[in-house]
């Protein structure tokens, strides 16, 4: 037994009780050892750990409770259901009861088969009179539902609610409602598997203490290039923690899944601001697949190049790195020679590139000369300090280093910009204002040309206007033609029948005068 006892003459007089370990015939009842349970040297006597407890639930003592403890009540009570609901069903199918003393019935100890007939000796009445079956009732429909709601209870408590989460993440569903529907799935589950870390890593604590004191104090054999090898026991030493590695907060496949999909979904949205690299690998990684190397070669640093591959590199667009300890003059001086290529001068993304290219370089040589500069200052205040600068003094070098290097950058940028503009004289005109001016050229004639365009059409559509006028003024006098016309002849008729009022006589002698005019 793991008791706290109060030993006379062993422990103190005030009554404080004090780990022990006893041991008693269960027979006999006779102490047989009883051994301290705390380190000798500890003075606060505290109890060592001897047990780990893993529990499902916690409990209201030290045991705790386990799955078949919460579920134990609901299994038994749907297994008895189950029995009755059988029983019922059979006595209903098979029925008994009782018969009359004097009815006999031939061949009584042979069961009926289905579709047989005996003869029955009735000595006086029906045959209903004489039978008595007993009330069997059918299985009840009550006890069926109770049957079905203490299993889906079970299920509802030892299994995680189904929430589909993965059919949400594949429909494109928000971040935070596929990890609300994680939580609120993984709710009982995350706290048994939290339960479970915990004691696992008290278990590693009692392994370690006892690894730390029943091991030998070295190797048996050389550790590593060593050729002394290491202490044994200072590796499970107080100041190291053995603890679990996994994370108390995922506990299935199915939730690292969900978790890593989420994360390279959000990488997905701004490649830009992620590592992609590192986002696949860690969905690959939650997967499970194995050598993620040959599927996903690690990306390749950048090297340092000679200049002439980062010449070709820089015509296919790829970005250039300059690096310390290069020839920086030598890099600079056959940027600048290719840049004056007919090739790259027609070329602006490859001049940007060689341009910022050759930046970098003259930044690193700057910074260079400057610290070779400075650098006995610096190695003889370091020995005055003892090989340690005080941060004060570091914060001051380093802000005079960063002034030298800014003159030293706009000095060599201004002598190589007065390089290019003395080649530029000697040359001519320089061919980037050239090509600009053919380039001026070519939008000044296309803007000509759009110009003649548009007049020539205005000139169309004018002439066509005038057309439509001219059409129209014709179409005006033709039609007053006609309308005088046709007054002349009525009014021709008019004083023709006012003549013929006058003289009725030469009505029908000057009928047919025709009218010229």
């Amino acid at each position: 037994m793991h008791v706290d006892l109060n030993i006379e003459g062993i422990d103190s007089e005030d009554g404080i009780k004090v780990p022990y370990i006893v041991t008693i015939d269960e027979g006999s009842s006779n102490v047989l050892s009883i051994y301290r349970n705390y380190a000798e040297q500890d003075p606060q006597k505290k109890k060592k750990q001897y047990f780990v407890h893993y529990k499902f639930l916690p409990g209201f003592s030290f045991y705790g409770f386990g799955l078949i403890h919460m579920l134990g009540g609901l299994s038994r009570t749907a297994t008895s259901a189950l029995r009755q609901l059988l029983d019922a069903g059979t006595l209903s199918n098979l029925p008994a009861g009782f018969k009359a003393r004097g009815l006999r019935v031939k061949d009584d100890d042979t069961p009926l088969q289905p579709g047989e007939f005996r003869d029955v000796d009735a000595p006086g009445g029906s045959l209903r009179e004489g039978l008595l079956p007993l009330p069997y009732k059918e299985p009840s429909q009550t006890l069926f539902q109770l049957l079905g709601f203490c299993v889906e209870a079970g299920s509802r408590f030892a299994a995680i609610a189904d929430q589909k989460i993965g059919d949400a993440a594949q429909a494109g569903a928000p971040v935070g409602t596929t990890m609300a529907l994680m939580e609120r799935g993984a709710r009982v589950m995350s706290a048994i598997h939290k339960r479970l870390h915990y004691a696992q890593k008290i278990e590693f604590k009692l392994l370690s203490k006892i690894f730390a004191e029943a091991l030998p104090p070295f190797y048996p054999y050389e550790v590593g290039q060593n050729a002394v090898p290491s202490l044994k026991t200072e590796d499970f030493s107080d100041d190291i923690d053995i603890v679990p590695v996994s994370d108390p907060n995922i506990f299935s496949m199915s939730q690292r899944v969900t978790l890593a999909q989420t994360q390279l979904q959000l990488a997905q949205a701004d490649p830009g601001a992620h590592n992609m690299y590192e986002a696949y690998r860690r969905m690959y990684q939650a997967l499970g697949v194995k050598d993620i190397d040959v599927l996903l070669p690690v990306p390749q640093e950048p090297q340092p190049q000679d200049p002439g591959l980062e010449n070709a590199a820089s015509l296919r667009g790829s970005s250039l790195t300059a690096f310390r300890g290069q020839n920086q003059p030598a890099h600079i001086d056959s940027h600048r020679a290719f840049m004056s290529s007919v090739l790259v001068k027609n070329n602006p993304q490859v001049m940007a590139i060689l341009q910022g290219h050759i930046m970098d370089h003259v930044s690193i040589q700057a910074r260079e000369e400057v610290e070779d500069d400075n650098k006995p200052e610096i190695e003889q205040i370091t020995a005055q300090y003892g090989g340690q600068l005080p941060e004060e003094l570091q914060l001051q070098f380093q802000e005079k280093l960063e002034e030298q290097v800014a003159e030293k950058i706009a000095i060599m940028t201004e002598e190589m910009i007065g390089e290019e503009q003395e080649m530029m004289q000697e040359l001519g005109q320089d061919p980037l204002v050239d090509l600009k001016q053919q380039e001026i050229n070519l939008r000044a004639q296309d803007i000509e040309r759009k110009s003649m365009v548009d007049e020539a059409k205005l000139n169309l559509d004018q002439q066509k206007l005038n057309q439509d006028a001219e059409i129209a003024q014709d179409r005006i006098d033709s039609q007053e033609d006609i309308a005088q016309l046709r007054a002349n002849v009525n009014l021709t008729k008019q004083k023709e029948i006012e003549k013929s009022k006058k003289n009725p006589r030469t009505v029908d002698v000057n009928k047919n005068i025709r009218f010229d005019n």
